[in-house]
């Protein structure tokens, strides 16, 4: 069982974020969050770190670059058990983000508007949010990784009942990140393949 202290949570999809986030700062988690997110969850009268204040770098570019950073794929990606790999962490100022809720950018949904053009398309291509999905769901013998609202209630049971979540749960959690994703690139790749310039 992994104790979990830490959340990051971004999310396009809000729906049951407030209520998911709430219950984890009742158990004592720590919320790390982005931009919109942050302030949702901020509203909701929840107390947030910015992912900004964190990695001490602004989220820049309209929001193209936020959480690019290496204190998030090293938080992410550390192992628990590497010696060196936490050496690293503490010298660099590294926390241990043991609970990742991060769902992408609509691209399905945009390219199916009527009048989407290629500069809209391009922009809804999600680059932090797979990125932070994949670094998670590789390291998921330590890390949780949520993508779909659905598995808040699952997850919460098991921090709520034991501090963290099993090998198993991480494993299966993990497993939809990657066919996720994988879905999420043919969408891209399939859109793409029909774009002439």
């Amino acid at each position: 069982m992994n104790k979990v202290s830490t959340a990051l949570i971004s999310v396009t999809d809000k729906s049951g974020i407030v209520e998911f986030a709430r219950s984890l700062a009742g158990l004592g988690i720590e919320i790390l969050s982005t931009g919109g997110t942050a302030r949702t969850i901020r509203e909701g009268g929840i107390e947030v770190l910015d992912i900004s204040e964190y990695t001490g770098f602004p989220e820049m570019m309209d929001g193209r670059v936020k959480t690019l950073h290496p204190k998030v794929h090293g938080a992410l990606l550390g192992r628990r058990h590497n010696q060196q790999d936490i050496q690293m962490m503490g010298i660099h100022g590294i926390r241990d983000i043991n609970l990742v809720v991060v769902n992408l950018y609509q691209f399905e949904q945009t390219v199916a508007k009527e009048g989407c053009t290629l500069e809209e398309a391009v922009e809804n291509i999600d680059i932090g949010g797979p990125s932070m999905l994949r670094s998670a769901a590789k390291n998921f013998r330590y890390v949780t990784v949520i993508v779909d609202p659905s598995d808040y209630p699952k997850v919460l049971k098991e921090i709520t009942e034991s501090g963290g979540t099993t090998l198993k749960t991480r494993f299966a959690l993990a497993r939809k990140v990657f066919n996720l994703t994988c879905q999420y690139d043919k969408s891209i790749s399939d859109y793409l393949k029909g774009v002439k310039l």
